[in-house]
């Protein structure tokens, strides 16, 4: 038995405009089942339903159907064994600007009823941990994005729970800033913790995740290892440059052609071809668009990405939605 365990989860919004009222799906039915010890990913673009489905599981909001276990509590009926099992780390932050990282650790420590020396003990160590005990009584909003994103995780861990839940982690932050927070997350795992993050970055996904759900429009659309979903998709994939003014023109002229399996324009006047071989799929690629009079100014071939797993369960790539 998985340490996350959901059936079914469901959640719906009402949003009016133009003296309209609209019931909108954002959560579809999830079911997943995360085992003790995962980092596991949700991966999906903005207002894929990510979030609600972090906020459900946290019980911050109350699913409109479905059940759901973790660490072995009802998240319907027993919210207060749920919330004493996890550790929730919102999108947005919640360090207040004039108080210190060693202030806000040992008032998250205290409000988790842990008693002041305690407290004070474990502020020490996450600050250590985190690499902040240089600045541990300087007022957070002196910090660098991702000095505070560090704060935020010790935040979430100060109770030791048995869950993380990260909402986007590495949001807005430099790459420096995102590879420390990956070690960071690892760490974690290390230490016994179960990490269930959301993300829209393709590459945080693979880095990262033991395993990941990919989830569009509030519907679980692909799960497994990274891994193991590209290879899902077979053949390779080919990219051509052609410049803007003949994007479409090439692309329509490809399309149908038996070689190529799929067909998608890009920015920047690039083409991405899926192909059953890359080695045989390029020299027709190139003379076919050579006798439409379109010239070439790139072409790579590359294995399936977790990209191109998106694309294939939603004709749509993730990295422009």
């Amino acid at each position: 038995m998985g340490i996350i365990q959901t059936t079914g989860l469901k959640k719906s919004y009402e949003t009016r405009a133009h003296r309209k009222t609209t019931k909108v799906e954002a959560v579809a039915g999830v079911d997943l089942d995360v085992a003790e010890g995962e980092i596991f990913g949700f991966l999906g673009p903005n207002g894929a339903g990510k979030t609600t489905t972090l906020r459900m599981l946290s019980t911050l909001l109350p699913p409109d159907a479905g059940e759901a276990t973790i660490a072995g509590a009802d998240l319907r009926k027993e919210p207060a064994k749920v919330r004493a099992a996890i550790g929730y780390i919102a999108q947005g932050g919640g360090t207040q600007d004039d108080a210190t990282a060693r202030e806000e650790l040992i008032l998250q420590a205290r409000m988790h009823g842990i008693s002041k020396a305690e407290a004070q003990r474990r502020a020490v160590s996450a600050l250590a941990a985190f690499d902040l005990t240089e600045y541990a009584d300087r007022p957070c909003k002196t910090y660098s994005g991702g000095q505070r994103r560090r704060v935020d995780i010790a935040l979430g861990i100060i109770h030791q729970p048995k869950v993380v839940f990260l909402d986007e982690p590495t949001s807005g932050l430099d790459p420096q800033s995102r590879a420390h927070m990956w070690d960071e997350v690892r760490r974690l795992r290390t230490e016994g913790m179960t990490i269930f993050l959301t993300t829209h970055y393709l590459e945080e996904a693979d880095a990262l995740c033991d395993r990941i759900a990919i989830i569009d429009g509030g519907v679980i659309v692909a799960e497994g290892t990274p891994d193991a979903l590209k290879r899902e998709i077979s053949g390779d994939v080919v990219t051509v440059g052609v410049g803007e003014d003949f994007a479409e023109k090439a692309a329509e002229i490809l399309t149908g052609q038996t070689f190529l399996t799929a067909v998608e324009t890009r920015d920047g006047g690039r083409i991405r071809l899926a192909v059953e071989a890359g080695e045989t799929a390029v020299p027709l690629v190139m003379r076919t668009l050579e006798e439409a009079g379109i010239a070439t100014s790139t072409i790579e071939v590359h294995r399936p990405t977790l990209d191109d797993v998106f694309l294939t369960k939603t004709g749509r790539s993730l990295r422009e939605s």
